[in-house]
């Protein structure tokens, strides 16, 4: 390694740590900042703006903040509350099935912020350490954006991945299973492990005689009115709508072969279709549409992965044949490598759809995979789950939302950083939904 490719490392680190100090939208200015001296000072060339995916995260957030708007993610939130307030000894199982869930249908995991305080207060009325369901409900909403059929990242994979002969119907139904099958059977393992007993907790306990915790309250009865309701099945139809289209389209079920409207266009369209039957049929106010909560996250996350996701790119386009020759002599002896990548990679890049842009294309042609040679595509397939280790560095909103929420104290980050509440819930999810698609990618 010589002197100018380790400066450009610094830089890479160097300005992923500044972002991740700065936290939010800081790691976009931070991405930026980079990309600015790597180009400037250590002469590379600045990548490509991964615009595809910003678009697609900016019309999914603005569906969904009209619908917040209407009152329709308030009623979302309110049928999972029923969901686990009827079931509170299974806080463990439901609270990763509902964020999942919230995540599946909306394409982004900021959607477990409003669960956070709920299922805070059913541990604490079952007197269940909330830091055990809260860890891999976090960790469940995070790894849902790769089986969400309005994701970027999903429809970014697809793209790349259905010329090599595998459908959209089939992409979405396998990262679904195993992702899926990862976040619960990771929910059984710390069920069975973890010290779940909330009364045993020393911090707690100090909290507790401080006059810190608030008793538990239970479930708030709210007025939903027709508009909430008609909100939420307008969005579901859009949902429905863009993975039929998805479907049709895709090469290997064929059912438009002149396609006209390509994928991304789709779902950017049907997204901002969606918003505006909302606004109409739902008497929504479009002027403090940029006042919600989903479209402030939203715009944030878009900033992110602007700024991460470019630095990302300009990295690894100055240094593909490195790159390249890592993968040929490596990956296809190791197939599980490649996770290790996408998981190394997301950590730092802070987004699944910017992790998958930035790697995959380099890995596909240093593999050799081709439409005449599509063999080991089935790596990418197992692999994607891995693309959602967000959770490593404890600076996630989501991850430090649960930290603040958490009023009992036993959802904390540790003095060595990684040694946090939802290290080891995520290293499992991923590490499960990842080894059940090695196997499900064998039945294809």
């Amino acid at each position: 390694m010589d002197f100018i490719v380790a400066l450009q490392i610094v830089v890479l680190l160097g300005a992923i740590f500044v972002g991740v100090r700065l936290g939010g939208i800081g790691i976009g200015y931070a991405g930026g900042a980079g990309v600015l001296i790597l180009g400037l000072c250590l002469g590379m060339k600045p990548g490509n703006i991964p615009w595809d995916v910003i678009l697609i995260i900016a019309s999914v957030i603005s569906a969904i903040s009209v619908m917040q708007l209407a009152g329709g993610l308030e009623y979302l939130v309110y049928i999972a509350e029923k969901i686990l307030y009827k079931n509170p000894k299974y806080i463990n199982y439901l609270a990763p099935l509902v964020t999942y869930v919230l995540t599946i249908f909306a394409g982004t995991g900021h959607t477990a912020f409003s669960m956070i305080p709920v299922i805070v207060e059913v541990a604490k009325g079952e007197h269940i350490k909330p830091s055990v369901p809260l860890a891999i409900a976090v960790v469940a909403s995070q790894i849902a954006i790769t089986a969400s059929p309005v994701s970027a990242a999903v429809i970014y994979m697809s793209g790349v991945l259905e010329p090599f002969g595998w459908s959209y119907p089939a992409l979405l139904g396998i990262w679904l299973l195993t992702t899926f099958l990862g976040c619960m059977v990771t929910a059984f393992i710390m069920t069975k492990i973890g010290n779940m007993d909330l009364d045993s907790d020393p911090i707690y306990q100090k909290r507790l005689a401080e006059g810190l915790v608030k008793p538990p309250v239970g479930m708030h009865e709210i007025k939903i009115t027709p508009a909430a309701k008609r909100s939420v099945y307008i969005f579901l139809i859009g949902v429905v709508c863009v993975v039929l289209y998805a479907s049709a389209i895709s090469p290997a079920v064929g059912l438009i072969k002149n396609v006209i409207v390509p994928r991304d266009s789709a779902i950017i369209s049907l997204m901002l279709l969606v918003g505006a039957l909302i606004t109409t049929l739902c008497n929504v106010k479009l002027g403090d549409i940029a006042g919600t909560s989903v479209f402030k996250s939203g715009m944030v996350a878009c900033i992110c992965v602007l700024g991460v996701a470019w630095l990302g790119d300009t990295f690894v386009a100055g240094h593909t044949k490195e790159i390249k020759e890592f993968a040929s002599h490596t990956i296809s002896q190791y197939p599980a490598l490649l996770a290790v990548v996408f998981f190394l990679a997301a950590m730092l890049l802070y987004s699944q759809a910017a992790t998958a842009k930035a790697i995959t294309p380099t890995v596909v042609a240093a593999l050799g995979i081709t439409a005449a040679t599509p063999d080991n595509s089935y790596m990418l397939v197992a692999s994607f789950a891995a693309v959602s280790a967000l959770f490593v560095l404890p600076t996630y909103p989501t991850l430090l939302g649960a930290v603040q929420m958490d009023d009992t104290g036993t959802t904390r980050i540790g003095k060595w950083v990684f040694n946090h509440s939802f290290f080891w819930p995520g290293v499992l999810a991923i590490f499960f939904s990842v080894a059940f698609g090695f196997v499900f990618c064998g039945l294809f």
